[in-house]
Parts: C-alpha cells; sequence; structure tokens
C-alpha cells in the first residue's frame, strides 16, 4: 500500500510543480515532463524509505 501511495503522491505533487513552473515560465504543460519528474521523486524516496532512513533493529 505504501507504494501505491508513493506512485499518487509523486504524480500528483510533480504535476503541481510541473503545472507551477510551466506557468511561470509561459511554456506549454506536457504531461511527460510530469512522468519524467514523478518517477524521479519515486526513486529519491524508495531509496530513502529502504536504505538511509532504515531503523536499526534491537
Amino acid at each position: 500500500m505504501r507504494y501505491i501511495m508513493t506512485i499518487i503522491w509523486s504524480l500528483l505533487i510533480s504535476a503541481a510543480v510541473s503545472y507551477v513552473l510551466t506557468s511561470m515560465a509561459g511554456e506549454p504543460f506536457v504531461i511527460s515532463e510530469v512522468v519524467i519528474l514523478a518517477a524521479f521523486f519515486m526513486v529519491i524516496v524508495f531509496l530513502l524509505g529502504e536504505v538511509a532512513l532504515k531503523q536499526k533493529e534491537n
């Protein structure tokens, strides 16, 4: 379930970021760029969750 929610949130956040930045630059909104940015966010979050922020087991 956490992977599904990570995918959904990364798509929503990357769409919002892409929309704001393209609107400020006067460029067209391209959905393929949103998907690429979402994939980047997902990889970072998955790596942080599995490797960097792993709690030590006692």
